[in-house]
């Protein structure tokens, strides 16, 4: 098969769409011809090094995290879903290529276009797992730092659908972007915590950080106690107080993946999306790497 892959640390020049080793489902987990796969940050501070602890590189590296395909291989264990089946999912760090392998996924819905339903793996699991550890309720005003990006916007629709009212950040071109999924938007940057008590008439009862470029003193500021601001990008957050999550037991998998799957079926959950062929790969990942973004980039075979 052919998979995007990098075998030296850089920007998006080092990647490449090339033969690679087809994978197999394992136990517990599914594989899938894939027909879309997102871009997330992840993905750039991978092949960028940032992830490597100043080691140099070994071997080959792939990209993705998640995907939406149909399955063709079921592993050992696996019940609820057949060979044959469209789902949507996350994988181990290879979903970017011509077959990968899940181990999380969702049934998908038939009104959910294939770029949207690969979108929705990271951004919906990633959502659900802060508005959980938040624990968000109606009539809760949360702020998400960074609202107009794939998981920013993800959460900021689920906590709406949850009754909360969401107050978000974002730049000048995305204010409009936010107001229509729902969030009362404010400008990010310096005095975004003014901004927000402003908007908000005083302080908030959750922070959920999607971005990390606010100091973490700012949005503890916000809440009524550090443990109420939970960051997925700011990984020094812990040592102020604040909660930074990124998956592993904390993650509910393939449940949180449903949630999501279920609210975008409803239109409960709406996530814009701009596709790239997987030979354009390095076009789509100089945008992530820019920020800015208003949802999702997404890859097709």
């Amino acid at each position: 098969m052919r998979a995007l892959q990098f075998t030296e640390y850089g920007g998006p020049e080092v990647i490449s769409w090339a033969e690679a080793p087809e994978p197999h489902a394992g136990r517990g987990q599914v594989r899938i011809a894939v027909r879309a796969a997102s871009v997330n940050p992840i993905d750039w501070k991978t092949y960028g090094g940032a992830l490597s602890g100043g080691q140099p590189m070994d071997g080959t590296g792939y990209l993705g995290w998640d995907a939406a395909g149909v399955v063709d291989e079921v592993g050992e264990g696996v019940t609820g879903v057949s060979v044959g089946d469209d789902v949507l999912g996350r994988g181990q760090s290879n979903t970017q290529a011509e077959y990968a392998v899940l181990s999380s996924w969702a049934l998908k819905p038939s009104s959910v276009d294939w770029a949207v339903a690969a979108a929705a793996g990271v951004a919906g699991e990633t959502s659900e797992r802060g508005l959980r550890l938040l624990d968000v309720k109606p009539g809760d005003t949360l702020f998400v730092d960074g609202g107009a990006g794939g998981v920013g916007a993800t959460a900021v629709q689920m906590a709406r659908a949850r009754g909360a009212r969401v107050i978000a950040s974002a730049g000048e071109a995305n204010q409009d972007y936010l107001r229509e999924i729902g969030a009362t938007p404010v400008l990010y940057g310096e005095g975004v915590a003014d901004r927000v008590r402003a908007a908000a008439g005083g302080p908030v009862d959750a922070v959920l950080d999607v971005v990390g470029k606010t100091p973490v003193e700012e949005l503890i500021s916000l809440a009524p106690e550090p443990s109420q601001v939970v960051s997925i990008a700011n990984y020094m957050a812990a040592e102020a107080g604040a909660r930074v999550t990124g998956g592993g037991a904390e993650s509910r998998g393939s449940e949180a993946l449903a949630e999501v799957a279920d609210m975008l079926a409803q239109n409960k959950v709406v996530m814009k999306v701009q596709t790239f062929p997987f030979d354009r790969a390095a076009e789509a990942y100089r945008i992530s790497e820019g920020g800015h973004l208003r949802g999702k980039l997404v890859l097709v075979p």
